[in-house]
């Protein structure tokens, strides 16, 4: 057959799409930037949204964790929908939906019509990002060439907190709050019209979904993270905190037994018996809680405290992805030479040390000393780790549970985030509730008028002493969060093993991956 029978033959776009995988692989990590980007970008417009929808202070916490917990629940059921339906199919479905929730939630006049939207968009964000995962071990072969287009997703997913943080100060303070939604339009349709140009069409794998799974695992996260949040506020006697935990653990035992009963489960428990495929897990877990947490907590002592505006709080985090793309890519370009061991617990123990170094926040603390410094720490860190990783859970599994594998991976992160903000919340009430009792007789003995006057409507102390009151409870939080980093240390240190194996399959001499 002559070259020219050959092009003939080819299907429209498939010499584009073999010919252009550097386009492939920015369109898949702006997808998992997008995607992980909001989970943070409305952080610092969460004011303005609620001075614009008159959200009461307590549900505007749901504009946060309405995206979050529909995101992570749902992770399991996009990655498996990828396998069965084809992944291309899936990813251009779950940017559409997201992108299409995101005009929706631009236009919202209601406190529900935005929550609704922020649900649609978990749903969105949840087809797409395990899809794209995917995507790349179809795309890209196994060995340095996958190992590189790893390390830019995983920098991408690692920085995008970071990065949702400055886009969002930017937004808010330049245009309106709005935008920190309306943004996603038009990157998501350059999105799926690059999709179907650049990114071929993997192959369908016949099989059931695993509805009860989904929906078991989906509201037993959702329920504990519920039961935290509610703690916070209510006590841990209260009697619908009791109830959301006891609820939470029937169904993540009923979710539990039913993939080690299902023919096709969402989650493939032989996936845990690789040694270090569980660990990675555990550490991602761990990790992800203390970030989100990081992240969360800073913004408000930024602002709160050191009185930044939006877009100077945005700024105060760009260093964090400087030098977490510096971690990327030292782990990607050393990974095969020396394995994983030796990042997960450098990086673990760089996270460790940054929260450690964070904990002795006080109101006193300046930007560099407080905020910069372990900032920057606890970012190299999760830079050395991100890549390791993602590298380590996903490579050696078989094509058709790519997706299960990876919208797994994804789902630690998510649920450790949402769980560890939940446990952090947790402590930083207590503590807070605590100083402000010490801080009550100083405010009432130099206090004036005015001050006692808007304390008596607000319930707020005011500042010096709120100062104080706030950063006690981020104090305590971050102690909360260096243990939940010292768990992933002890874990790298003591499940992770190096083989191999795994070296030769990183650099691209074996068939087989890691596991």
């Amino acid at each position: 057959m002559t070259t020219s029978h050959l092009i003939k033959d080819q299907k429209p776009g498939a010499a584009r799409r073999e010919g252009r995988p550097g386009i492939a692989l920015a369109v898949i990590a702006a997808c998992q930037l997008m995607v992980v980007l909001d989970a943070t970008i409305v952080n610092i417009a969460l004011p303005h949204i609620q001075d614009a929808l008159k959200f009461s202070t307590t549900d505007l916490t749901w504009v946060v964790s309405a995206y979050t917990l529909t995101f992570g629940g749902l992770l399991l059921l996009g990655g498996r929908a990828g396998d069965i339906l084809g992944r291309r199919r899936v990813f251009m479905t779950g940017i559409l939906l997201f992108t299409f929730a995101s005009l929706l939630g631009g236009l919202a006049q209601e406190p529900w019509q935005l929550l609704a939207a922020r649900v649609l968009q978990g749903v969105g964000g949840a087809i797409a990002s395990p899809t794209s995962l995917a995507l790349i071990t179809t795309t890209f072969p196994e060995g340095p060439e996958r190992n590189r287009a790893f390390g830019v997703f995983a920098a991408v997913s690692a920085g995008g907190g970071a990065i949702g943080l400055l886009a969002g100060g930017m937004l808010t303070e330049w245009l309106d709050w709005r935008w920190v939604l309306f943004v996603n339009v038009p990157i998501g349709v350059l999105i799926a019209v690059l999709t179907p140009l650049y990114i071929s069409e993997s192959e369908r794998h016949s099989g059931r979904f695993d509805i009860a799974g989904a929906v078991t695992s989906t509201g037993g996260m959702a329920l504990l993270v519920y039961g935290f949040i509610r703690a916070a506020d209510e006590g841990w006697r209260d009697k619908l905190t009791i109830g959301s935990f006891g609820i939470a653990v029937v169904l993540l035992l009923a979710f539990a037994f039913i993939e080690s009963r299902a023919k096709e489960p969402i989650t493939p428990l032989r996936m845990f018996a690789d040694r270090n495929r569980s660990g990675t897990y555990v550490i991602m877990l761990s990790l992800a809680a203390a970030m989100f947490g990081m992240f969360f907590y800073i913004v408000l002592f930024v602002q709160n405290v050191l009185d930044y505006t939006p877009i100077e709080a945005g700024l105060a985090f760009l260093p964090v992805t400087v030098v977490i793309a510096l971690g990327a890519g030292l782990s990607q370009r050393f990974l095969p030479v020396l394995g994983p061991k030796p990042f997960m617990l450098t990086g673990s123990a760089f996270a460790v040390t940054g929260l450690a170094w964070q904990a002795l926040i006080s109101s006193d603390s300046s930007y560099v000393g407080g905020v910069l410094g372990p900032m920057l720490i606890f970012g190299f860190g999760m830079g050395l780790n991100f890549v390791t990783l993602t590298i380590t859970a996903v490579s050696g599994v078989a094509q058709h549970e790519a997706g299960a594998a990876s919208g797994l991976l994804n789902t630690t992160q998510q649920v450790g985030g949402s769980l560890g903000l939940s446990i952090l919340t947790t402590v930083f009430g207590s503590a807070s509730k605590d100083e402000a009792q010490k801080q009550m007789p100083h405010f009432m003995a130099d206090g004036t008028a005015e001050q006692k006057a808007e304390f008596a409507k607000t319930h707020q102390l005011p500042a010096p002493w709120g100062h104080e009151v706030l950063a006690q409870g981020i104090s305590s939080g971050f102690v909360a969060a260096a243990s939940m980093a010292v768990l992933a240390l002890v874990s790298a240190w003591l499940v992770i093993k190096v083989r191999k194996s795994d070296l030769e399959a990183l650099a691209g001499t074996t068939g087989p991956g890691l596991g």
